[in-house]
């Protein structure tokens, strides 16, 4: 009985939480026709640049729904499936020595506003953000392009300042991209810095309908010629969803709840006891990505303790590697996940096919791989950390976690790093640290203590991950408190305004071995001085001529050619010995899908697109989706 009652105040709780009444945000629209997305709180709502900061959310629709440009990637694909030709009509021409690369537009492709997408949009795009340092593609575009040519309305021609085969991917999405810009909006604004782009032109299926100016909820409708736009030119009839809202659902118990009374389509991420609440209570009404445990999403995205190399002492390869050895990753496993994590030693998602490329090819060396900690030679890898974290799993979820050992490390992950204490101390001795009673002392006497950044309720299972983390610290003589950022979160990691976080900095392809997603904006051209904007996504501002020619290397050789697994494990090699940042796990998401209104979501078994809506991709989902013909009455 007190069971029952407690489980009621903190429903009731929860239900406090959520910022707008269940259904106000959609008044006038048929529950039937809208998809309702579990969106972010925008800081500045007015605010729809995509191209220079203004606090406004990117990810409330804006660039999932109205932008677009030349080439997408869909994470969940492999080969020749996941690629599709956006506003480009085919994949871009390099030539021999990748110094130009060529592309051919699609016609008939106009933005919503009647004016026609021409290859001068491309050109000014690429030229405007040269023209202003503080646009977001501004230093890839100032780093590699020397000029852009438009032979004809349909033709662009990039001339590069130096080789390089990967050009072409600041134009390919897998998350984002160089959206393109509206030439004939923009050229009329003084300033494309201080310019909100309010209401913005889109260039995709749909348009801005309504937002709340709290930052609260966005909605967007379709368009009525979404027939002229690089997605619609793929449809054969219209797509059955005609409103897109993007709403702020409250903390992840109250994302529960509105998803259970129908009032949430798709969920972003809760609490694994959340997930395990709804496949008890909906089955009937949901969709996951797994049928089973873990059910989450496998993102290609790399959750890590991320330290910031212009703060000392976390620019000491020693001092990285020491907080590494501290870390007991079963009880982080545990308390973030409740053991649904696949975790990760290496400095790529084990995704994909990063397992077949690069983890399981690595064994041997992670096994042999030596640490000296200036007192001895130590082997940190431990390659049964699967089967560890399987048996304490196992007495809640009995046969769904397999007894093969192949299996478990698919669900589990291949290793991770012994935690050894001793060697964490010998190696912060070795980096001049010198112990005070139970408090390590920096080399110059003070206080060793560690500010441990998370975001906070948006993702509560990395929240989970900094407190266990920072607990454990602790206890071995680093006081760690937990920084909680909210809604600042990414602004505080882009201007290097934090000691250490947990956060990705590594975000991949998913289904390609190349690495040049993220590794391309790790060169040391991009780093930038303390309090100034690091462009994405070297958050650590890591810099190492060693990685420079990894880097340089892989501009040198085809997308899909087999010397890219070399200059990746290369990477992944240099990363072990540097620990620029500690690798955790795959950023595995609990997202289910409510199927009371909508069904043909993608799964592990149909993954035709990403899940997440804060993935660009998503409106590739978004089109696909039928109504269910069981639906309650449109109201």
């Amino acid at each position: 009985m007190l069971f029952k009652k407690l489980a009621a105040a903190a429903l009731a709780i929860a239900a406090m939480a959520m910022p707008v009444a269940a259904q106000d945000f959609i008044a006038g629209i048929p529950r039937n026709e809208a998809l309702i997305i579990q969106g972010p709180a925008a800081q500045n709502a007015e605010w729809f640049n995509l191209w220079a900061p203004g606090g406004g959310a990117t990810t409330n629709g804006n660039q999932q729904l109205t932008a677009d440009t030349l080439w997408w990637i869909n994470p969940e694909g492999t080969g020749d499936a996941a690629w599709t030709n956006a506003l480009a009509a085919d994949k871009p021409v390099y030539n021999d020595d990748f110094t130009q690369m060529t592309v051919t537009l699609k016609e008939g492709i106009f933005w919503s506003d009647g004016v026609e997408f021409t290859a001068d949009d491309v050109k000014y795009t690429v030229d405007t953000q040269i023209a202003h340092p503080g646009m977001g593609w501004s230093a890839p575009f100032t780093v590699n392009v020397e000029s852009v040519e438009v032979p004809d309305r349909n033709t662009v021609v990039f001339n590069l300042k130096a080789p390089n085969s990967r050009f072409h991917t600041l134009f390919t999405v897998r998350w984002n991209a160089a959206w393109i810009m509206p030439k004939h909006v923009f050229e009329t604004v003084d300033d494309p810095l201080t310019y909100a782009a309010n209401p913005p032109v889109s260039l995709s299926a749909y348009v801005l309908h309504s937002y709340d100016t709290a930052g609260n909820w966005v909605i967007w409708k379709l368009r009525d010629d979404w027939q002229r736009t690089s997605i619609g030119q793929g449809l054969t009839e219209a797509p059955q969803v005609k409103y897109v809202v993007y709403r702020n659902a409250g903390n992840p118990d109250a994302r529960v709840i509105e998803q259970m009374n129908h009032n949430l389509d798709v969920i972003n991420d809760i609490a694994p006891e959340g997930m395990f609440t709804i496949a008890r209570d909906a089955a009937d009404s949901t969709a996951y990505w797994f049928p089973g445990f873990p059910f989450a999403h496998p993102d290609p995205t790399l959750p890590s303790v991320l330290f910031n190399h212009q703060v000392e002492p976390f620019n000491n390869k020693d001092v990285r590697w020491a907080l590494a050895l501290m870390i007991d990753i079963r009880s982080v496993a545990m308390g973030s996940y409740r053991g649904a994590a696949n975790l990760a030693a290496l400095s790529t998602p084990p995704t994909g096919s990063a397992i077949t490329d690069y983890y399981q090819p690595m064994q041997e060396w992670l096994v042999n791989y030596e640490v000296n900690t200036g007192t001895r030679t130590i082997k940190p890898y431990d390659p049964t950390t699967a089967e560890q974290i399987a048996a304490l799993v196992k007495p809640q979820w009995g046969d769904q976690i397999p007894s093969d050992p192949t299996q478990l490390k698919a669900m589990f992950g291949e290793g991770w790093w012994k935690q050894d204490l001793a060697a964490a101390a010998e190696l912060l001795q070795k980096a001049g640290f010198t112990k005070n009673g139970n408090q390590w002392m920096k080399p110059d006497g003070t206080p060793f203590t560690i500010k441990l950044m998370v975001e906070g309720d948006a993702i509560p299972t990395l929240a989970r991950a900094g407190t266990i983390i920072a607990q454990q610290w602790s206890m071995e003589g680093i006081q760690t408190t937990v920084d909680v950022a909210g809604p600042t979160n990414g602004q505080r990691l882009g201007g290097g305004d934090y000691e250490a976080a947990i956060y990705w900095t590594v975000e991949t392809w998913g289904g390609h071995p190349d690495l040049s997603f993220f590794l391309e904006s790790y060169h040391s051209d991009f780093i930038k001085p303390a309090g100034e904007v690091q462009p994405p996504r070297n958050l650590t501002r890591w810099q190492d001529e060693r990685l420079d020619q990894i880097i340089e290397a892989n501009r040198t050789v085809g997308f899909d050619d087999p010397k890219v697994v070399e200059l990746g494990m290369d990477y992944l090699k240099l990363a072990v010995e540097e620990m620029p940042f500690i690798p955790l796990m795959a950023y595995n998401k609990f997202a289910p899908f409510d199927t009371t209104y909508w069904t043909g979501y993608p799964s592990a078994a149909n993954p035709y697109a990403a899940s997440g809506p804060n993935w660009s991709n998503l409106r590739y989902m978004i089109v696909a989706l039928e109504a269910n013909p069981n639906a309650p009455a449109a109201q």
